[in-house]
């Protein structure tokens, strides 16, 4: 039997000018920029980490800058949204802080979202972010700019396009979601983890998916371990699904898969990799330094002035 996941390790997006985003992501947001690193894949171009204070699985988001790409188009089979967590009597502040910087606000109407309250916006890349009201527990960053009582406490979950959405849902019920309710053409899957679980399939006409800035890349469920993503590789296998090899991302293992319905799904570790920092995103929070320096796992360390050279330096956000 193969190990289920509790729910969201991280979601990972395409955007554009990587200052902008990092202005965007922990200046406006006030999320903790917890790495800015490379692409694995793509050694010269950056991946930025984003998340609430030691960058746990369930509160990370990542973009992949491509400031050269031509803007993207969500689409099937892909990702509409991706939802933030804040506590429930903050909403009037962000409603604030955001028009307050030019960002536009749309209140997410509860009747047509299993009662979720909170406002829709995008990112400067035009990646559509939601803010939910929640009763999440868990620690915010409490040194950004945003004041605790109203800091984002991680990740809600993600509402997905699929061109087949009866497909998707076997994929989600397979990794452990479980079927809530449903309203119109929106379905939700919740699973059964204490943060991060909520996913909604939307069954409805959509144009294509063109990847580029603007879009989501992916979404990451959770798993404890390096042995449950091998489980889970041999399951996907036997049932015929699209399936990497596991992967040393550094700071966890990971796999991607593409099953039914067509979206990219990665299974990613709780537990880092043996040679990688403390948690998904960061060092020890007292000595990791200044986070807009560039990280490299030792592997790229002998071609630091080449990657350096061509990356533009990112430097920290305003904290107002």
């Amino acid at each position: 039997m193969t190990t289920q996941t509790p729910g969201v390790h991280h979601v990972t997006g395409i955007v554009g000018d990587a200052q902008a985003s990092v202005d965007f992501y922990a200046g406006a947001l006030g999320l903790r920029l917890l790495r800015t690193t490379v692409n694995y894949e793509d050694r010269l171009q950056h991946h930025l980490y984003f998340g609430t204070d030691d960058g746990r699985p369930g509160s990370v988001l990542t973009v992949f800058p491509d400031p050269t790409g031509a803007p993207g188009r969500p689409g099937k089979p892909g990702y509409e949204s991706v939802s933030l967590a804040v506590p429930r009597d903050s909403l009037e502040y962000w409603h604030d802080r955001l028009t307050d910087r030019g960002v536009d606000v749309e209140r997410i109407r509860p009747d047509e979202r299993f009662g979720d309250r909170g406002f829709s916006l995008s990112d400067p890349a035009g990646t559509a972010i939601e803010l939910v009201a929640t009763d999440d527990p868990s620690e915010p960053w409490s040194e950004g700019s945003v004041p605790e009582s109203a800091a984002i406490r991680g990740l809600y979950g993600a509402t997905a396009t699929p061109t087949d959405p009866y497909g998707a849902a076997s994929v989600l019920e397979t990794l452990g979601f479980e079927y809530e309710a449903e309203t119109g053409d929106r379905i939700r899957y919740r699973a059964p983890g204490e943060r991060a679980t909520a996913i909604d399939l939307l069954d409805r006409d959509a144009p294509y998916l063109r990847e580029g800035p603007g879009t989501l890349h992916h979404v990451a469920v959770r798993l404890p371990d390096r042995e449950a993503l091998l489980g889970w590789h041999d399951l996907f296998r036997e049932r015929g699904y699209e399936v990497s090899r596991v992967k040393d991302r550094h700071f966890f293992h990971s796999l991607y898969v593409r099953g039914p319905g067509g979206l990219l799904v990665e299974l990613a570790t709780e537990a880092p990799t043996p040679d990688g920092p403390r948690g998904p995103g960061l060092d020890d929070p007292d000595t990791s330094g200044h986070a807009t320096d560039l990280y490299l796992p030792d592997r790229f360390a002998e071609d630091r002035s080449l990657i350096e050279g061509q990356l533009p330096r990112i430097e920290p956000p305003s904290r107002r």
